[in-house]
C-alpha cells in the first residue's frame, strides 16, 4: 500500500539578506525557525514546498538564508524542497542560489509541479500562454498518484480588498487545464492568512498556506486591511487515492496579534496604482 504524501507548506517568509526587520518590526527568519520547530513535531515529511514570496528584497543572501536554514532541516528527515516564485522574489538571485523557477519534481509517484506566476515589478500573477503550454506538455501523462501545482497567486478569489487588484488575473484557463489533467492539489501563498477551498469544476481541493512573516486579519472591516504579528505553515496528507486532509497551524510567539500594520483605503489605492493589475 502506497503511503500518503505528506507535505509541509511553507509560504512568504520574506527574508532579507542584510537581516533587516521586516515593516521595521517583525523577524521573520525568527519566525522561520518556530516555524520550524513546531513542525518539526511531525512523523513524517516527505516535501517541504515553499509558495513563493521567499525573500523580500530579492537578494542572493536572502536565498542562502532561506536555504541554509531550510535544507538541514529537510535532510534531517529525508524530504525533499520545493521552491516556487512569488511576486517579491527577483529572477536572478532565485536561480543563483534555488535553481530553476519551474521545475517537475517526482515524490514517490506523485508528481510536483511549480508555476511562475510573476509578472515583473508587478504584485499581481499571470500565468499567460507560454506557461499554460509548458504545464500542458509536463501533465500530458498522468502520475501514477496524480500531480501537485504549487503557484504563489491563488487561482481563486481574495478574502481581503488589499488583494483584489493584486490577484492572479487569468486563473480561468489554468483551472480548466487543471480540470483535464491529473491535478489533485494545488497549494498557493499570497495572501498571508490560512485558506482551504476548491476550484475549477472537480472541485480540486486548493491550499493557501499562513504566511511566516505575519498574518491578514480577514475580518478587519472593509475598506481598510490590516496584518499582525503571527506565523504560521500548513500540513498537507495527500493519500493515493481519495480525499486529503490539510490542518493550518500556528508556531505562537509572546507578541502574535500585535499589529503590523494598518491601510486605510487611499493607502491600498496606492499600492493598487503601483502594482496593481491596470485591467
Amino acid at each position: 500500500m502506497t503511503a500518503p504524501l505528506r507535505i509541509l507548506h511553507l509560504s512568504d517568509t520574506h527574508l532579507t539578506g542584510d537581516g533587516r526587520l521586516h515593516y521595521g518590526i517583525v523577524d521573520n527568519l525568527a519566525g522561520l525557525d518556530r516555524v520550524l520547530a513546531r513542525a518539526g513535531g511531525a512523523e513524517q515529511v516527505d516535501v517541504v514546498v515553499v509558495s513563493g514570496d521567499l525573500s523580500d528584497d530579492g537578494s542572493a543572501a536572502s536565498y542562502r538564508l532561506l536555504a541554509g536554514t531550510l535544507e538541514p532541516w529537510a535532510a534531517q528527515r529525508g524530504a525533499r524542497i520545493v521552491y516556487a516564485m512569488g511576486n517579491h522574489d527577483l529572477p536572478n538571485g532565485f536561480e543563483e542560489v534555488l535553481g530553476a523557477r519551474e521545475a517537475v519534481v517526482d515524490v514517490r509517484g506523485f508528481r510536483v509541479v511549480t508555476v511562475d506566476t510573476t509578472v515583473p515589478r508587478a504584485g499581481y500573477g499571470r500565468v499567460g500562454q507560454e506557461r499554460l503550454e509548458r504545464l500542458r506538455a509536463v501533465l500530458a501523462s498522468p502520475a501514477p498518484h496524480g500531480s501537485v501545482m504549487v503557484l504563489h497567486h491563488p487561482p481563486v478569489p481574495p478574502t481581503t480588498g488589499l488583494f483584489e487588484p493584486l490577484r492572479l488575473v487569468d486563473p480561468e484557463p489554468l483551472l480548466a487545464m487543471c480540470d483535464a489533467t491529473d491535478v489533485r492539489l494545488i497549494l498557493a501563498g499570497h495572501f498571508h492568512h490560512g485558506l482551504v477551498t476548491q476550484a475549477g469544476e472537480r472541485g480540486i481541493p486548493v491550499v493557501v498556506a499562513p504566511a511566516v512573516a505575519n498574518t491578514t486579519d480577514v475580518l478587519w472591516p472593509a475598506p481598510g486591511e490590516r496584518a499582525v504579528r503571527g506565523a504560521g505553515f500548513a500540513w498537507v496528507t495527500l493519500p493515493a487515492s481519495g480525499p486529503l486532509r490539510a490542518h493550518l497551524i500556528g508556531a505562537p510567539s509572546p507578541d502574535d496579534g500585535e499589529t503590523v500594520y494598518e491601510l486605510d483605503a487611499d493607502a491600498i489605492a496606492r499600492i493598487a496604482a503601483d502594482a496593481g493589475y491596470p485591467g
